[in-house]
């Protein structure tokens, strides 16, 4: 991994350079600017509308209210008041429209119990066949999300998850094996964090792992799908007859869903919304440095 991608990865959890950008005159401008690319709004009913025009073309979506690193319990508790208030307003089935959370917005940090509640009262707002997708988060958090969603599907709520798994993590193989045999559906990503240990190296490692645990999902007939623009792995992985959905964010490669669906492949896109949109656009950029 090039130093400046590793680079980017830092900055874009820095709240320091976030202040800094927004305090120059016209940076807060500039910056969305190259960030709507990725970003359906600031606000809800934008995200409603961009939501409404991916379903109509055809496209599953999952909805995320940025957010993350909370630790009041208030604000938690607000957060999941929203997402309720999200589900209640997504259009009807048989729309295909998911939602997606990262549990450190839930308050996963310093209220785990807490955050299992939550998390169950937003899957239970949800209509059957629908699902909320619990994102990946850094690796020292991957025992408590792994914790929490099988909690929250042991009290009766499996056909309402969605974890996701890294493939870079030497841990995921079990983690995989666990969230299937609970019936789980698993969202397999490349894995965006830059991690000190336990990982697979950067580059052709993670992707020979990527291969295999999506190999491995498909043999053991698991709801499952690859989240990935890296069209040699998708296209390896759909040569083998792999079932399942191809999952992209928001802005990225649109042109690759048209292909998809023309081949009648399901698609869905990940569409994020809110205020904390800089960090997520950081992100964006620092894979963009490599990936």
């Amino acid at each position: 991994m090039g130093l400046d991608r590793a680079v980017l990865f830092r900055l874009a959890t820095s709240t320091r350079l976030e202040r800094a950008v927004r305090a120059v005159p016209g940076g807060a401008a500039l910056t969305w600017s190259a960030a709507s690319r990725y970003v359906a709004g600031r606000g809800r009913a934008e995200a409603l509308a961009v939501t409404g025009r991916l379903l109509a073309a055809g496209r599953g979506v999952s909805v995320d209210l940025f957010g993350e690193h909370v630790t009041d319990v208030g604000t938690a508790d607000a957060v999941t008041a929203d997402y309720r208030s999200l589900a209640a307003a997504l259009p009807p089935p048989p729309a295909d429209a998911w939602l997606s959370v990262d549990l450190s917005h839930l308050a996963l940090d310093t209220d785990p119990a807490g955050t299992a509640d939550r998390l169950a009262a937003i899957a239970g707002a949800l209509p059957p066949g629908r699902r909320v997708q619990v994102g990946a988060e850094e690796a020292e958090r991957t025992d408590a999300v792994l914790s929490c969603v099988l909690d929250v599907a042991g009290r009766g709520l499996a056909d309402r998850l969605g974890a996701t798994v890294q493939a870079n993590l030497l841990r995921s193989p079990a983690d995989a094996d666990a969230l299937v045999a609970a019936r789980v559906h698993v969202r397999l990503v490349k894995g965006a964090y830059v991690e000190r240990a336990g990982v697979h190296r950067y580059g052709e490692p993670t992707d020979v792992a990527y291969l295999r645990l999506g190999a491995r999902l498909a043999e053991r007939g698991a709801a499952w799908s690859m989240a990935t623009h890296d069209g040699r792995l998708r296209e390896a992985l759909l040569l083998t007859g792999a079932p399942g959905t191809v999952e992209q964010l928001l802005g990225v490669r649109p042109e690759v869903l048209d292909d998809l669906a023309g081949r009648g492949i399901p698609t869905r896109v990940y569409v994020p919304y809110g205020a904390d949109w800089f960090r997520y656009w950081m992100r964006r950029v620092a894979e963009s440095r490599g990936a």
